[in-house]
């Protein structure tokens, strides 16, 4: 088989006529399967994507290469790959530019090893801090899960490599995901559950992972409303969907509902998929659309040309390091700085770090996400490299709480290093599943409490008490309340699952030579009442419209920290906020002049947010629609410019099944997180013609 190098559309459509004409019945349900998966793992000893998995496609006969397959969100789960932060970390960033070039290195080390389909575009919503996989995805807000999401898919499928965003949809719990039924009306899905996922397809990813849970009564794979109606008719996907491997299909039904590969071995297709073909129940029409839905996405591969060769010395190589430790240096949130931070090297002479995470390597879960890097750089590891000469590390576990206050109190300055292993937070993988054959022990799943413990609680307040420099490093992939003692500490860094170098990047803020930059992207309750109900074990559980800063800008509540916050070493001021129209009526372009008031060069990340001008309780006060970052040097003002699409400030009249405007005046919102302290607004009248009906 041989596909045309920059082959049209319409080139590739006829190949696939002619393969469809050859092909067997057979031979096509064998492209709707993976293949040899269990053999392959249990080679490997048990660990997940030591191997590529061949998912779809694959005609030897006919010379049609598979589909092979790799995880992950963070890197490629193969061999010894760069072990990039966390998404969630990556979130916080609010950098584009910088996720796009984080996909193209994970694309390129991909391709090194051979691979052509990768899984990890998780965009699944946060909808409360509890869930167990919540670090594999980029936060709790729809328009900052889909830019980054799209960023991504765009930076990996540069590299000739299919992008899957996942798991397709309102996956937002671990421990019950196999069972549980997400209830939720047809406004809620469209407005906050799916338009993360539009904005992946309209990136241009190739392939969609179907949700384990339930939606609605139907199980993710099984339901036409979402597969087909939603994503292939009214969003005129034209790629594959596949199965959550193993127990994201539980029948031939699934394919005529708009599966197209079951992942990622043959259990439920095959032979039962042919006896259902030749009993009526799926059509031999849908197994041809799925042959080429999946034929389609690897066709586009082989017909555009590779923009570079692809060689094993790309893997973890010096440049994909370099860019891991600026995106966990971009993604630090500062939370709390009352002159605590950076550390004058000068007076910083003696430094206490504290905590059984200080030398951990604590990459995140242990599930499909997880990345095997050649090396890593714990926080301890990086302070110790970048110590400035005559300056003194000493560090304790902390389990001697009078050793901790004596050794505080004879210290410059404390760092405590505190937070979540893959033990406390994760993807939950129950017993049968792991392990050759399974029977080994359920590993990950999703949180209890929010908080850091008794243990880690006691110890950041006696080392508090002992010393008045004290800062707090949190190691977390989401939301941790800390009303227990963030009152007692000078300094408080969010510091996620940073990855393989996160421990140096962790250095070059402290020390100062990084100013932070990261922004929540999440709120951060002060009592976890103030958020959704969430019960790990419910067989049926309702999702609405309200999580968040939605959630609790309604309810008129105060958080801890607002989604979008973070502080800096300097200080941004937002002033003279200005909006136009389009002539289109398409855009508003909102203009913002951003001020840096202190005496350090830093980052602005301004965001964008947009609500009826009159607020009802039928819509959210606010919602974010667009952000930028930009640099501004000490002293300096710039001018920021960011296009809002209209389109984005739609809600979904399920009545008409179409988009509306809910009012024609707009309070427009410029912030630096979503506090109305944080920033100045206008409001704009929208012409007529942009707020009848809309298409989203």
């Amino acid at each position: 088989m041989s596909i045309e190098p920059r082959a049209t559309p319409q080139q590739l459509e006829d190949r696939i006529d002619e393969l469809l004409a050859e092909l067997t019945l057979d031979e096509k349900l064998a492209m709707l399967s993976g293949q040899d998966f269990f053999a392959k793992i249990s080679a490997d000893k048990g660990r997940y994507c030591a191997s590529l998995y061949h998912i779809g496609a694959g005609n030897e006969r006919l010379g049609v290469p598979p589909l092979l397959f790799n995880d992950g969100p963070r890197g490629v789960a193969m061999g010894n790959s760069t072990c990039f932060p966390v998404p969630m970390a990556r979130g916080a960033s609010f950098d584009v530019d910088l996720e796009r070039r984080i996909g193209d290195a994970i694309g390129r080390e991909l391709r090194a090893h051979g691979g052509n389909l990768f899984g990890g575009v998780c965009i699944n919503l946060l909808r409360h801090p509890a869930w167990g996989r919540a670090q594999e995805s980029y936060g709790e807000d729809p328009f900052l899960l889909g830019e980054m999401g799209a960023a991504l898919t765009r930076g990996v499928q540069h590299h000739n490599v299919v992008a899957t965003p996942k798991h397709f949809a309102a996956n937002s719990m671990e421990n019950a995901r196999f069972t549980v039924d997400v209830q939720v009306d047809e406004r809620a899905l469209r407005e906050v559950y799916l338009p993360h996922f539009k904005r992946c397809i309209d990136a241009g990813a190739g392939a969609v992972m179907s949700a384990y849970n339930q939606l609605n009564g139907a199980y993710c794979g099984h339901n036409a409303a979402l597969l087909t109606k939603v994503l292939k008719q009214d969003w005129g996907f034209d790629g594959f969907v596949y199965s959550d491997f193993i127990k994201g299909c539980y029948g031939a039904d699934a394919c005529e509902a708009g599966l197209d590969v079951e992942a990622p071995a043959t259990i439920h297709f095959g032979d039962k998929l042919r006896r259902a073909v030749e009993d009526g129940e799926v059509s031999e029409a849908r197994i041809d659309d799925a042959v080429r839905r999946v034929l389609r996405s690897l066709f586009r591969t082989l017909a555009r040309p590779d923009p570079e060769t692809y060689s094993l010395d790309a893997v973890a190589c010096d440049a994909h390091l370099g860019l891991a430790r600026e995106a966990a240096a971009k993604s630090f949130v500062l939370l709390k700085n009352e002159g605590a931070l950076p550390w004058d090297p000068a007076s910083a002479r003696r430094v206490l770090v504290l905590g059984k995470l200080a030398d951990t390597e604590n990459l995140g879960d242990h599930g499909s996400s997880r990345v095997y890097p050649p090396q890593v750089i714990t926080p301890l590891a990086g302070l110790q490299a970048a110590c400035p000469e005559g300056c003194e590390i000493q560090s304790d576990p902390g389990d001697d709480l009078d050793q901790v206050r004596s050794l505080a109190a004879d210290a410059d300055v404390v760092l405590v290093v505190a937070g979540y292993t893959h033990a406390d937070e994760g993807e939950y993988i129950p017993a049968e599943m792991v392990g050759p054959g399974g029977g080994g022990p359920a590993i990950g799943g999703d949180r209890l409490d929010l908080g850091l413990g008794e243990q880690q609680e006691a110890l950041i307040r006696a080392a508090a008490e002992a010393n008045p420099k004290t800062v707090v490093a949190v190691m977390a992939g989401s939301a941790v309340t800390m009303e227990a003692w963030r009152d007692h500490v000078a300094g408080i860094l969010m510091i996620w699952y940073p990855g393989m170098v996160g421990g140096a990047a962790l250095a070059d803020v402290l020390f100062g030579r990084v100013n932070p930059s990261g922004h929540l992207p999440f709120t951060i309750p002060r009592n976890a009442k103030d958020l959704p109900f969430f019960d790990r074990d419910a067989t049926e559980i309702r999702y609405d419209l309200w999580h968040g800063y939605t959630r609790l800008e309604q309810a008129g509540t105060s958080p801890a920290f607002p989604f979008g916050f973070g502080l800096s070493y300097t200080h941004f001021d937002l002033d003279e906020i200005s909006v136009e129209v389009d002539g289109g009526g398409q855009t508003l372009r909102v203009e913002v002049e951003v001020t840096n008031t202190g005496d350090r060069d830093g980052e602005a990340v301004v965001q964008i947010y947009a609500g009826p001008a009159e607020p009802d309780s039928q819509h959210p006060r606010k919602r974010l629609c667009g952000f930028a970052r930009l640099p501004v040097d000490a002293g300096k003002e710039r001018d920021i410019a960011v296009e809002v699409s209209i389109k984005d400030l739609a809600y979904f009249d399920a009545s008409g099944q179409t988009w509306r405007l809910a009012s024609q005046n707009w309070r427009i919102f410029a912030g630096t997180s979503c506090a109305e302290s944080d920033g100045i607004h206008t409001t704009v009248e929208l012409p007529a013609n942009s707020w009848t009906l809309r298409e989203r």
